[in-house]
């Protein structure tokens, strides 16, 4: 592995290290000022973590997924429809389940947990690298998106609009397989979206007209000024500086607890070893602990503190979601 594929792009190396002494209490920071909470407001998506395996080992990839990694293992079918039971059971109001990994498409519960949750009216949300694990499943994908239509979503991770920033995060040989993929799902007229990064230094507006440039190139039906077509993350490194969000925030910077992904979103995770599944507040800290709610959904409608740097950068700061 090269230099270059080792070092990250999307982080800015020169940004101070995070202090240790943040992110240490629930309930206060370290200056001791009220660490600010966000309610659950609805349940909107339910993301399920089919497992951190992936085809694929990224530089900087926030869950460590890797063809090695077994540490989120896979969810089965049977578990996928407790949940859904549940959420029918508590009349939640939810309109989404998304289904993220490691590679989703590696599970071979996949498919049946995407029928189940269409065939229950859900809408369905994968994030994928659209390389060979996708590729294997092209005629069940063409039934689902022909009985279903577009409330089956795939999201292509397409880490940048160039070839060589894209492999030096995902690896050699990466870029023209994921635009191989990306072009078979828009020729079938999937309901597409990409999932892109934001490098430390490039203007989002020159980015999404790169982006944009590279889709017409390819004929590919992606709007890349649509937010929700072009979705494009903040970097996300927990060892650099960024101030904890306390209670006196949500004024300061003009946004409310609802514009955060918490407030509307939990996911399913299994861990290695572990007897059952859990259900965490957040979809980018599947490990920690503290953001574990319990094995049902019911124990996980209450208020969740931001309690992790990615809580600052990449959404209350960041302003990102990785729903739909």
């Amino acid at each position: 592995m090269t230099l270059l594929a080792r070092i990250s792009p999307f982080l800015a190396p020169e940004a101070p290290r995070l202090n240790p002494a943040k992110f240490q209490d629930a309930v206060v920071t370290a200056k001791g000022e009220r660490r600010a909470t966000v309610p659950l407001q609805r349940l909107e998506t339910l993301w399920l973590n089919t497992g951190t395996l992936c085809n694929l080992t990224c530089a900087n990839c926030y869950i460590e997924s890797s063809p090695k990694n077994d540490a989120l293992v896979y969810l089965t079918a049977a578990e996928t429809a407790a949940y859904l039971d549940e959420i029918a059971l508590l009349g939640l109001d939810t309109r989404e389940i998304g289904f993220t990994g490691g590679e989703p498409f590696m599970n071979r519960d996949l498919l049946p947990m995407l029928e189940d949750a269409l065939g229950r009216g859900f809408e369905a949300l994968v994030l994928t690298n659209a390389m060979r694990p996708m590729r294997r499943h092209e005629a069940a994908l063409l039934a689902l998106r022909e009985r279903f239509g577009a409330r089956l979503a795939i999201r292509v991770s397409l880490d940048h609009h160039t070839r060589a920033i894209h492999e030096a995060e995902r690896g050699l040989n990466t870029w023209g397989k994921t635009l191989d993929g990306l072009q078979w799902l828009g020729r079938h007229g999937f309901n597409l979206a990409v999932a892109g990064r934001r490098l430390a230094h490039e203007p989002e507006a020159e980015a999404r007209s790169a982006y944009q440039a590279m889709f017409d190139r390819l004929a590919v039906p992606v709007d890349a000024a649509n937010p929700g077509r072009l979705v494009l993350f903040p970097e996300m490194d927990a060892s650099h500086d960024v101030p904890e969000i306390t209670e006196a925030c949500w004024g300061i910077l003009g946004k409310s607890p609802s514009s955060v992904m918490c407030s509307s979103s939990r996911m399913v995770v299994r861990r290695k070893g572990s007897a059952h599944a859990s259900v965490v507040a957040c979809t980018l800290v599947p490990y920690e602990m503290g953001f574990d709610t319990g094995p049902t959904l019911s124990d996980a409608l209450g208020p969740v503190a931001l309690n992790h740097p990615h809580c600052a950068k990449f959404c209350v700061l960041g302003g990102a979601s990785c729903s739909a």
